[in-house]
């Protein structure tokens, strides 16, 4: 089956770690991605100062004719963060209702352990993120003397994506942990218990619980291995992802997919990225980790259906990881280049 990836490289270091990861995931696809596109568009920061906008004024009726997004990273030290962040990755995220954040969080064999009398056995966690409303709901005024910023949750919005971390650990065979802070958050976190606790009755066969989300941050470090899939509100998903990312053992390992239903529902593409954002000190250097960019290629890859592809994907990352291929974030000298080759290697072995 023909498909069409829109690629959006972006800022910084995406543009070179997405150049890693495609011959990667287009080696992986074989004869069966010959009548794909993969068509680059320049949305980024340059455009803004050139003209004034991050994307285009017809950019979502152009994005409606793709099958997914592949994107790189997104900042730039001349611009203001609200403006790429608000003016791209959210804005395609609400556009088409990708309200899943899915973010795997699973510790390779050949990469340096941060915790100690821990192994790779002990970190494989899936966090599901709620992704277009919560905390980042942009609803809130600021003036001279007070700022205040409301986080808005919908029961529909709770359900939905409950819902979906509950299918996930269903299918996964794992326990579920949804992720709160009820006792100081009185209504939106006491809302969202209630929510959840509402979606698990048609879940009996999945074990779960509510975590205060302070004691996730330390029981993630004291404990990982409790955690199966991590249902989070779309702030407690974000910060707690970066942690997962340092037990990875690297931001550059770490990656995501934003998804609003699967391809052929009507709700648009999904867009898949690393998390790693556009790390504009390292930005031409040649030395960022694309590993992030290639596991999210790999999940593009099994959302659209490619599952083998996903999985060649991911066993010829791991390879090069524990064959001692390693970027300068995990203590090696290998270029972004050179390591997006050395599991290209692996993907014809």
């Amino acid at each position: 089956m023909s498909r069409a990836i829109a690629v959006i490289p972006g800022d910084g270091i995406g543009p070179e770690v997405v150049a890693a990861a495609l011959p990667v995931l287009r080696a992986a696809l074989g004869e069966s991605g010959l009548g794909w596109r993969w068509d680059q568009l320049d949305w980024n920061s340059e455009r803004y100062l050139r003209e004034g906008s991050m994307m285009p004024a017809n950019a979502f009726e152009t994005l409606r004719g793709y099958d997914s997004i592949f994107f790189g990273a997104v900042g730039d030290p001349r611009v203001p963060d609200a403006i790429p962040v608000w003016g791209l990755v959210l804005a395609i995220r609400r556009e088409f209702d990708q309200y899943v954040n899915l973010r795997p969080i699973r510790w390779l064999e050949g990469v340096p352990g941060t915790l100690a009398r821990r192994g790779p056995a002990d970190v494989d966690m899936v966090f599901v993120r709620e992704n277009t409303e919560g905390e980042y709901s942009d609803i809130g005024h600021v003036d001279a003397d007070v700022a205040e910023q409301t986080a808005r949750f919908t029961r529909a919005g709770t359900e939905r994506v409950a819902r979906y971390a509950f299918d996930l650990a269903r299918s996964r065979g794992k326990n579920l942990v949804s992720i709160t802070k009820s006792n100081a958050l009185r209504h939106s976190m006491v809302f969202w218990d209630g929510v959840v606790a509402q979606v698990a009755t048609e879940f009996p066969d999945v074990q779960w619980r509510s975590m205060l989300v302070d004691a996730a941050a330390y029981e993630m470090v004291m404990n990982p291995g409790q955690f199966g899939v991590v249902l989070a509100s779309n702030l407690f998903g974000d910060i707690l992802t970066d942690l997962g990312a340092a037990l990875q053992g690297s931001l550059g390992l770490a990656a995501s997919g934003n998804i609003g239903g699967a391809p052929g529902t009507g709700r648009g593409p999904a867009m898949f990225e690393p998390i790693h954002g556009s790390a504009p000190t390292i930005a031409g250097k040649g030395i960022a980790n694309p590993s992030g960019a290639i596991w999210a290629g790999a999940m593009m890859l099994e959302h659209l259906g490619e599952k083998a592809a996903a999985d060649k994907v991911l066993r010829a990352l791991q390879a090069a990881l524990a064959a001692g291929h390693a970027t300068a974030d995990l203590g090696g000298s290998e270029s972004t280049s050179g390591f997006g080759a050395a599991v290209l290697e692996r993907i014809a072995g």
